[in-house]
């Protein structure tokens, strides 16, 4: 009998070992940045690229920046994904941060705005926002740390069902996509009463979940019925539209 069940305990411990082995080799290999992103990881004539240790900084090279955006990625996005994004967001006059997840997961990660609003202590207005997990992640940061952040961006993202931002002054973009198959149009309707009463609800016509970054189909989402380059030029185009009038909102105070 116990040399029975030290098989079984030892059977055991090995599927364990297995299990976390591919669990981590899994979450550690996302899909690949598409050429769109990768091609965004340079420096341009508009804006200043710096790989840092921890972060990509996206700066406007025409303007000292005033307001930035924390952008935390998906579940098992590949950081980079984000990069057309936020170089396009920060060609508007915003710094840019995006910040990379231990094994590309944002809720092993969720604090780490604390330390780019450190860095940056220049800069005088802060969003924090992201995609999907990254969204949701965003969100449980700015609801523990209402004295850091000014904004909340969600692309295709919502609170967790016990983050009530309701009666909070906190100012909220949500931008979601009528093709997601993942944080669906009815998963979006059903956040409403967890976010301000002011909140900013947009709807991007024929977009899906994936199209929020460049890293390829997702399984269970919806198809695209626009380009995604179309899709990432409202992304930018609303959320940047949507920082100029927090800053100003900010510097009003």
């Amino acid at each position: 009998m116990k040399k029975l069940l030290r098989i079984l305990g030892f059977t055991l411990l090995t599927f364990v070992i297995v299990a976390i082995t591919g669990f981590l080799v899994w979450a550690a290999t996302p899909p690949a940045p598409e050429s769109p992103a990768l091609e965004s990881m340079q420096s341009t004539q508009a804006v200043d690229l710096k790989e840092m240790d921890r972060w990509l900084v996206f700066t406007p090279t025409d303007i000292t920046p005033r307001t930035g955006l924390i952008l935390y990625p998906g579940g098992r996005v590949d950081y980079r994904a984000y990069s057309a994004h936020a170089q396009g967001i920060a060609a508007e006059g915003f710094l840019v941060v995006v910040v990379p997840m231990p094994l590309n997961f944002a809720f092993l990660g969720a604090n780490r705005a604390a330390d780019v609003i450190s860095t940056f202590a220049e800069i005088e207005t802060w969003a924090i926002g992201g995609h999907s997990l990254g969204g949701a992640m965003a969100a449980e940061f700015a609801y523990d740390n209402p004295n850091l952040v000014d904004g909340l961006v969600l692309w295709a993202s919502y609170p967790a069902q016990n983050t009530d931002f309701s009666t909070s002054q906190l100012d909220v973009l949500s931008i979601s996509a009528s093709n997601d198959g993942l944080a669906t149009p009815q998963d979006i309707a059903d956040s409403i009463t967890r976010l301000p009463e002011d909140a900013i609800f947009i709807e991007i016509e024929g977009g899906n979940h994936a199209g929020f970054g460049w890293y390829g189909p997702q399984s269970g989402d919806g198809q695209l019925s626009i380009s995604q380059e179309a899709q990432q030029r409202q992304i930018v185009s609303d959320t940047s539209q949507w920082l100029k009038s927090l800053q100003i909102e900010s510097s009003m105070e």
